[in-house]
């Protein structure tokens, strides 16, 4: 039975474990992102050991000066036992100003029930941030950032992945009925959280869902698919929902970001390559990394900023400012070049098409590993 997997890890400040420094580390992606009020920038990623495996800790570093420098040892998320990995982890801050981390924790690589835990932060600016106990919200994997409705109902995106895609290290066949694309709620400000509801479909993955509030109401999951990108709809706040359909965005089985902007429009970063329509499914190359806005909710889409061009950049994450800025991180080249990169850009370069807004700008260098490069990938 795992016990291990169903107990905190450990949040270290300035944890000083040489091993998983940037001039150790072997392997490295999956990034997360998120920037105070004060403007401090923190930037989350996984790496340990060869690959995705037993033993991966949270890699957590942090930027003052507008992502020009980046710490290298900051933070780092670890279970104590080595046979459990923290993986898929995400940024958010919360209404009340709290910042949040939100990780998963399996034994090995996927022990079939995995599950989502959460700790926060009063004070994200402070020189050593307290965080509180890590707190296990629910069964599965997050990868992205909970949404808050006009009513105040937290969110969360959580899903436990088909059976066909992994063999399971335990069975845990009493969880196959919510083995979807699973919404869990907090309807006290984080307090508590509840299972609401969940949904299906063919071609579906590991889904790495997002929900949007549309403004009839409704809520909107856009969920990764072999086809690119999935879509279902509530109308009754999560508890049912329609099957999971294409949405009409191909892609190569692959994490988006989707979040409602400041403005109203809705922001999506894809990636977008004609020959996803000649090879509709599948593990197509991840390139051609673009935002886009809609400002109908989701019905059309305007614009189109390039964000990187190169094979095997994924996984955007994002966050917004005060400016408008939109700050987005993402990986390149995890077990070669194995950088974490970020660009930063506004709305109004998005509907250009390019550059246009001064402190706009792409490709910055977050992190690069330059350990011994894994034999594994």
């Amino acid at each position: 039975m795992n016990i291990g997997a169903m107990t905190p890890a450990t949040i270290y400040i300035h944890p000083g474990k040489e091993e998983y420094l940037s001039k150790n580390r072997r392997w490295q992606g999956i990034p997360g992102i998120e920037r105070t009020k004060e403007g401090r920038i923190y930037a989350a990623w996984y790496s340990g050991g060869e690959t995705e495996e037993a033993g991966n800790v949270l890699i957590i570093e942090k930027s003052d000066d507008d992502g020009k420098s980046w710490t290298d040892g900051f933070m780092l998320v670890q279970h104590d036992d080595p046979e459990v990995r923290c993986y898929d982890e995400t940024f958010w801050i919360d209404p009340r100003g709290r910042m949040w981390i939100f990780w998963a924790q399996s034994r090995g690589k996927y022990d079939g029930r995995a599950g989502v835990w959460g700790a926060y932060t009063e004070d994200a600016d402070a020189d050593e941030p307290v965080f509180t106990e890590p707190v296990r919200i629910g069964n599965g994997v997050m990868m992205n950032k909970p949404t808050v409705a006009r009513d105040g109902t937290w969110y969360f995106p959580m899903n436990l992945w088909p059976r066909y895609l992994h063999e399971y290290s335990e069975d845990h066949a009493d969880l196959d009925g919510e083995r979807l694309a699973n919404v869990y709620v907090s309807l006290d400000e984080g307090k508590t959280f509840e299972y609401r509801g969940g949904t299906d479909g063919a071609d579906r993955g590991f889904d790495e869902h997002t929900i949007i509030e549309l403004e009839d109401g409704r809520l909107w999951m856009l969920t990764r698919t072999s086809y690119g990108v999935g879509q279902a709809f509530s109308e009754d706040q999560g508890r049912t929902w329609t099957p999971i359909m294409p949405s009409g965005h191909t892609g190569p089985n692959s994490r988006i970001h989707i979040r409602r902007l400041k403005s109203g429009r809705i922001l999506l970063i894809n990636h977008v390559n004609p020959t996803y329509q000649t090879n509709p499914k599948g593990w197509n190359t991840r390139n051609n990394l673009i935002a886009m806005l809609s400002e109908d909710d989701g019905k059309t889409w305007r614009g189109g900023l390039m964000l990187d061009t190169r094979d095997r950049v994924s996984y955007p994450d994002g966050t917004e400012d005060d400016e408008g800025y939109i700050r987005i991180i993402y990986d390149w080249e995890r077990f070669a070049d194995r950088e974490i990169l970020m660009a930063v850009f506004t709305e109004e370069d998005i509907l250009e098409g390019r550059l246009v807004s001064e402190k706009s700008r792409l490709k910055v260098l977050v992190s690069k590993a330059s350990g011994p490069k894994s034999t594994k990938s």
